[in-house]
């Protein structure tokens, strides 16, 4: 077995590769030989130390990874060896082989490549959740997604076009026309413009009926005024916390500028504020398998498509966490073995 180690808290290319032997599967659970492992941001934060779930290093990371099952435990039906295969990990993704319990194993459909399967797990499912279950949104309303341009933002504009609603895109100048070929009505420049105009604009000073915010700091402020009556915001992440190197003073500033929401003002305003840490899911089979099926169905469908921005060699993880915080990548960023 081959991994992407994190020995120590650090810049992306603290990362060291390491062999060991194969994990062999228990009860319950299944080995997946790895082809491809999708990143998340949450894995960036855990690499500069900004990440309570993650454990101490030296630590291996990465939620989701696609493959071929190789070996199945006692008590595991339904799952077999030779299937083709995504999962969900919890860390322990940076790796050629994993083992992990069959309830968070799910076959994909023929039509997508390794890396396109990796790409789904994370992405597509905290999307259904945020939209479907959380915000339930219907035919009509306005989503606004923030970061539009990565793996969680293109899995929102698809599903929420799906549900026949319109979508208003964030992201820089430069990815406006790839935001826009995935369903993107409005695309806003972030960088340049001023987000909350453009969207009174773009609504005629009603507002947005959604909004999915990866961000954090002064944006989740800036988000819940954007909502229209009976508006929903999903946090998702607070990506603003982060940097090449973990430091204290851009935290405290992301976490001082974070806004606390007040009870009486989602009264009287008829809003709601939803946290979502789809990593603390893992054990919501009866509510993620349901959901995780739909997004199966739809990618079977040709009505999903999972953008892969690029892929990395396994021992090349250090670049592709820098290519990510570059802010280069135009959906997911892929592992491979």
């Amino acid at each position: 077995m081959r991994q992407a180690v994190i020995p120590r808290h650090g810049a992306a290319d603290v990362f060291e590769m390491r062999e060991g032997p194969d994990p062999t599967p228990r009860a319950g659970e299944v080995r997946i030989r790895v082809r491809a492992a999708g990143i998340n941001f949450a894995d960036i934060l855990a690499r500069i130390g900004l990440y309570p779930d993650a454990p101490k290093p030296p630590v291996v990371v990465g939620y989701e990874v696609a493959g071929v099952v190789d070996a199945v435990g006692p008590d595991v039906t339904g799952t077999y060896e030779g299937d083709r295969v995504v999962a969900l990990t919890r860390f322990g993704g940076y790796s050629d082989c994993v083992v992990v319990p069959a309830s968070q194993v799910f076959r994909f459909p023929d039509r997508l490549s390794d890396a396109e399967a990796a790409a789904v797990p994370v992405t597509y499912i905290t999307a259904a959740i945020a939209l479907y279950k959380m915000a339930a949104l219907s035919a009509g309303e306005v989503v606004l997604v923030h970061n539009a341009g990565g793996g969680v933002g293109i899995a929102a504009t698809q599903l929420a076009r799906l549900r026949r609603a319109s979508v208003i895109g964030t992201a820089s100048a430069g990815k406006h026309d790839a935001l826009r070929s995935f369903g993107v009505d409005h695309a806003i420049d972030y960088r340049n413009g001023n987000v909350e105009a453009e969207v009174k604009r773009i609504t005629r000073g009603r507002g947005v009926d959604v909004i999915l915010d990866p961000l954090g700091g002064p944006s989740f402020g800036a988000s819940y005024r954007m909502l229209a009556p009976l508006g929903r915001l999903i946090m998702l992440g607070v990506s603003s916390m982060s940097g090449e190197k973990r430091n204290a003073w851009r935290v405290l500033r992301s976490w001082w500028a974070m806004k606390a929401f007040d009870p009486l003002s989602l009264i009287n305003r008829n809003r709601g504020v939803y946290g979502l840490n789809v990593g603390h899911l893992w054990d919501e089979r009866r509510q993620l398998e349901p959901l995780m099926s739909l997004v199966m169905t739809e990618l079977s469908a040709g009505r999903l498509e999972p953008v892969v921005a690029r892929t990395f060699p396994l021992e090349k993880a250090g670049d592709a966490h820098r290519f990510i915080q570059n802010r280069s990548n135009i959906g997911k960023v892929i592992l491979t073995t």
